[in-house]
């Protein structure tokens, strides 16, 4: 049937109409993406015609003081690829293939990362030798590039461990010094612009700007690394010939609070900071599940001398000495009578030769002796709030505030709770737990006149130019003792060491003081049975002191007394630093 001419032009007008309504909105939504949202497609214009890679920092080396390098780095290569053009390319396959026989890799797991088609860059491989490198460029393969990289390395393995740290595979502070200055480590990172077509596809003349990467500061150490070298073959030798379960070593500088030295026989591999250093954990390493691992590595990282806290034993009688020669309740040459005990609230606290009682004896033998009652009778002497003026001026109520991550703080009760016992049993080094840094920058302020020193392990930032940034200087927090008290102790604990149980210490035309400690060792909070801390603390030469090093030997077999175990550790350590810094015998 025949359309009429009204059908016709009533049909004409509703396509007209129609026409018109889709030109309108095409017109709106042009207008709407080229004038409101023009700034936003731009963008993904952008984002899809350019190629942005990051160009890593050089990450800033770690020297000892003099200059010798602790950590560095080691140039390495980072594998690119863009998958649009690598799996859309009819040679696909093949480069796969060719990189798969290239660097050993399983053909599957390269297919893997390029099947991502909504990213235009996808790192293939990463700390690839310079060898692989130039094989890889000589295939000038179709989306794929190299970028050089660095990798941190250790020339020396595990030493200074504890202090230097180690880094994550991207090249980030995990621990010690790698963590402590990763700010000024880690530089700036540069960064790559190159123009793509849609495809990701770099174009042969298009536009190319690369930004340089600012490299990082290095970092210049208190550590000697030839001291280091001698307290970690010293501790060695310890080690073995008590065997501890560990031991711990650490040299100051009391005039500056300089750390020399810092080490434990507990130190791990810096280039395999992952692997267990204890044989039992080693062996069933690779059952244990993530959480477990991570467990392992932290024990492991964990810096006992600034993280650990122990009961001193004896050495912490020098605290005690300190603060009755300053008070004026006690000289050196006060009478005492040590008749193997003393009586204190009912309790009976003993000498460690309580069968075979010191008798007549002035403060300072008592000193020598380490006779645990006449200590006591100096702190009831004091009392508390005079004798916890003392350990809050010797720094045991606060950090010590080093630059180093992790340091824990001392446990000491609260003075509102304590008694009579607690002062009595605190005085000879029990019931109190501090770290062993803490000990040592307490016993250094007697070394250095009174001058309680900041401990640093940093002494400067140099750039790559090797100008000085910034030096850190030494910084006293107080004075806690007056000089004339300081050279009566150091007399004092020269005699401990020339007439007393430091004998084993004693050095051959140089004066040397210290103070023996045995402690019990808690466990739980309970003190468990035939394991302790022996230790020996000293500082020479005597009479204007540039050392001060404590070692302690944690769980030692068989002869448990620092005088023996910790004592000929200090001697050889003084030995062979004293002579390496030319400081020569004086008779």
């Amino acid at each position: 049937m025949k359309l009429s001419s009204k059908h016709i032009k009533k049909r004409l007008v509703v396509l007209l109409l129609f026409i018109n309504i889709t030109f309108t909105f095409l017109i709106f939504r042009l207008g709407w993406i080229q004038i409101v949202q023009g700034d936003k497609y731009v963008q993904l214009a952008k984002i899809q015609q350019t190629r942005d890679t990051v160009v890593p920092a050089k990450r800033g080396a770690i020297m000892d003081r003099n200059g010798k390098e602790l950590a560095i780095n080691v140039s390495t290569y980072t594998l690119w690829g863009n998958p649009k053009e690598i799996t859309n390319s009819k040679k696909g396959n093949d480069i796969v293939s060719r990189l798969s026989s290239i660097l050993d890799v399983d053909e599957k797991d390269i297919k893997k990362k390029l099947l991502n088609q909504d990213i235009n860059i996808v790192k293939i491989a990463q700390e690839l030798s310079k060898e692989n490198s130039d094989k890889i460029r000589k295939e000038n393969f179709n989306g794929i590039w190299l970028t050089e990289s660095s990798r941190r390395y250790y020339p020396f393995g595990n030493f200074a461990s504890h202090i230097i740290g180690h880094t994550t595979d991207d090249n980030t502070g995990l621990a010690g010094v790698e963590l402590e200055y990763d700010w000024y480590l880690s530089g700036l990172p540069g960064r790559l612009i190159e123009v793509t077509d849609g495809s990701g596809k770099e174009l042969p003349y298009g536009f190319k700007k690369f930004h340089e990467p600012t490299n990082g500061i290095n970092i210049v150490l208190t550590i000697d690394e030839i001291i280091q070298h001698f307290v970690q073959q010293s501790l060695d030798r310890t080690l073995s010939a008590t065997k501890a379960k560990r031991v711990m070593g650490i040299v100051m500088n009391p005039r500056t609070g300089d750390i020399l030295a810092m080490a434990t026989t507990s130190a791990y591999d810096l280039n395999n900071p992952r692997v267990p250093i204890d044989y039992e954990i080693k062996m069933n390493y690779e059952t244990l599940n993530s959480t477990e691992k991570q467990i392992v590595w932290n024990k492991m990282w964990r810096n006992p001398i600034i993280s650990d806290t122990y009961e001193p034993g004896s050495t912490f009688k020098l605290i005690t000495a300190a603060a009755g020669l300053e008070e004026g309740v006690v000289e050196p040459y006060t009478p005492f009578y040590d008749k193997g005990y003393i009586m204190v609230e009912g309790q009976k606290l003993k000498c460690w030769r309580y069968y075979n009682p010191h008798g007549d004896q002035t403060f300072a033998e008592a000193v020598q002796n380490s006779c645990n009652p006449i200590f006591v009778e100096v702190a009831q002497e004091l009392g508390i709030d005079t004798y916890y003026k003392y350990i809050k001026s010797f720094g045991f109520t606060e950090a010590t505030d080093i630059d180093l991550p992790g340091e824990a703080s001392a446990i000491i009760q609260n003075k509102s709770i304590i008694g009579p016992i607690e002062l009595a049993t605190i005085s000879y080094g029990q019931g109190i737990s501090i770290t062993p840094l803490q000990l040592i920058t307490a016993i250094s302020a007697i070394g250095n006149d009174g001058k309680l020193m900041k401990p640093r392990i940093v002494k400067e930032l140099v750039d790559s130019s090797g100008e000085v940034i910034k030096r850190y200087k030494p910084q006293i927090v107080r004075q806690v003792l007056s000089e004339k008290t300081s050279k009566e102790l150091r007399v004092i604990m020269e005699s401990v060491v020339t007439d007393g149980s430091g004998i084993n210490a004693a050095l051959p035309g140089y004066g040397v003081g210290g103070k023996t400690g045995t402690a019990d060792k808690v466990i739980d909070g309970r003190y468990a049975d035939g394991k302790v801390y022996s230790s020996f603390v000293a500082l020479a030469p005597i009479n204007n002191p540039e050392l001060a090093v404590l070692v302690i030997v944690d769980e030692p077999q068989g002869d448990t007394f620092g005088s023996v175990t910790a004592a000929p550790a200090v001697h050889d350590i003084l030995r062979d630093t004293l002579r390496y810094l030319d400081i020569r015998p004086v008779f």
